[in-house]
């Protein structure tokens, strides 16, 4: 008999009822360190106090209207993106998923309207970008699309780190480039600043789009708001989610005036999407994450935490191999089964998140305090000990 919740997850036998910073309880009374943070969703730990008082205030005047209307808290918000961003515009969704389906829109709808159409987006191997049926197109893993077909057309796939087919398949009849560049879900693979900044010259070359998607590395988890920033390269078109809610349901696209003048009345809309109360929340997100001393505060805690992880790869080197990511993007490269070690955690009270590639991520709040993360540190060397010893 199915169960009367879907069951398309393979759920952990936890139910938590209260969260507090980078601390959840469950229903039973125990307390449980979080280094998932909702997969880099609760951005500011579980109930931040000052997420807390603008979704209140934003509940006790208006909820919803419709985007046939003018939304002053959806425009605050995007002047924010805006001003911290390449961006000239954005539009704002629910999801990373439905900031997929708009960025690929976008981009074909640009070479449409320039009287050239191109309809092939190339993406990589190991990439995620969401669950409908275009965002598994672009992944291409047999995980992610086996039977759902027909799948959409007009996505090719590169191996990750493969520049010579990278070279071959660009061409002047490419619509777009979609990448990550740190992915998540592929295994915590950072892309070096160097093959962003060939990307984006590719890029141009070829007249395609450039389009990142930092659903899950932006919002000031790598240490700055938006990783691409690191490799001081720009995208034409840029998906955001996750983080920039805070645990509420929001995403965007923000995209320059080039790439988006396609998109004109009646060519996208969302019923939900920018909403008073989630542009609320992401605007109270965006004055704390975009400061620049909050930004050094995740550069510090993130070395505090990389250095005693190090260590920890090095004390128990028949159960990691390596340490991957940048800022409070982490993945611990596993040689046990990952998802043993994650188990492993759970009796330690302590919650990671597996990946792909064998690897662990670790993504806790971007404001863990320095004693949360020592006590993580402790609770990860006591269940790689106890999977060492077969416990």
């Amino acid at each position: 008999m199915i169960p009367v919740v879907l069951p398309t997850y393979n759920r952990a036998p936890l139910s938590f009822v209260k969260g507090e910073g980078s601390w959840l309880t469950t229903d039973d009374g125990n307390r449980y360190l979080d280094l998932g943070a909702g997969i880099a969703v609760n951005a500011l730990g579980h109930a931040n106090p000052d997420l807390v008082e603008a979704l209140t205030q934003q509940a006790q005047q208006l909820w919803h209207v419709s985007n046939l209307y003018r939304i002053p808290q959806q425009e605050r918000l995007a002047l924010q993106l805006v001003d911290k961003t390449f961006a000239d515009t954005v539009f704002f969704t629910n999801s990373g998923t439905e900031a997929c389906e708009l960025a690929i829109k976008m981009a074909r709808k640009y070479h449409y309207d320039k009287g050239t159409p191109r309809a092939e987006i190339i993406t990589f191997e190991g990439a995620f970008h969401g669950r409908s049926t275009a965002a598994i197109a672009a992944s291409g893993a047999e995980k992610m699309v086996k039977g759902f077909g027909p799948l959409m057309p007009g996505f090719r796939q590169i191996a990750f780190g493969d520049h010579a087919a990278l070279r071959a398949a660009v061409t002047d009849q490419s619509c777009a480039v979609m990448i990550e560049p740190i992915q998540g879900e592929g295994g915590i693979r950072t892309l070096p600043d160097a093959c962003l900044k060939g990307l984006r010259d590719l890029c141009d070359e070829h007249g395609a789009l450039l389009i990142f998607d930092e659903v899950q590395c932006g919002m000031g988890r790598s240490g700055k708001l938006f990783a691409h920033e690191w490799a001081g390269v720009t995208p034409d078109i840029m998906m955001v989610a996750k983080g920039i809610g805070g645990g509420f349901p929001l995403g965007a696209v923000l995209a320059t005036e080039e790439a988006a003048s396609g998109m004109v009345a009646g060519t996208h809309g969302s019923t939900y999407g920018g909403n008073p109360l989630a542009c609320a929340v992401g605007a109270k997100v965006m004055d704390i994450v975009s400061d620049d001393g909050f930004l050094a505060a995740v550069n510090r805690k993130a070395a505090l935490f990389a250095q005693g992880l190090q260590s920890l790869v090095a004390r128990h080197p028949a159960v990691y191999d390596s340490l991957r990511g940048q800022g409070l993007i982490l993945g611990l490269k596993c040689k046990m089964t990952n998802t043993d070690i994650v188990k492993a955690n759970y009796d330690q009270h302590l919650l990671t998140v597996p990946a792909a590639d064998n690897v662990i991520r670790l993504l806790p709040a971007l404001n863990i305090p320095d004693a949360d993360i020592a006590e993580a540190l402790a609770r990860l060397d006591r269940a790689a000990t106890a999977v060492e010893h077969g416990a």
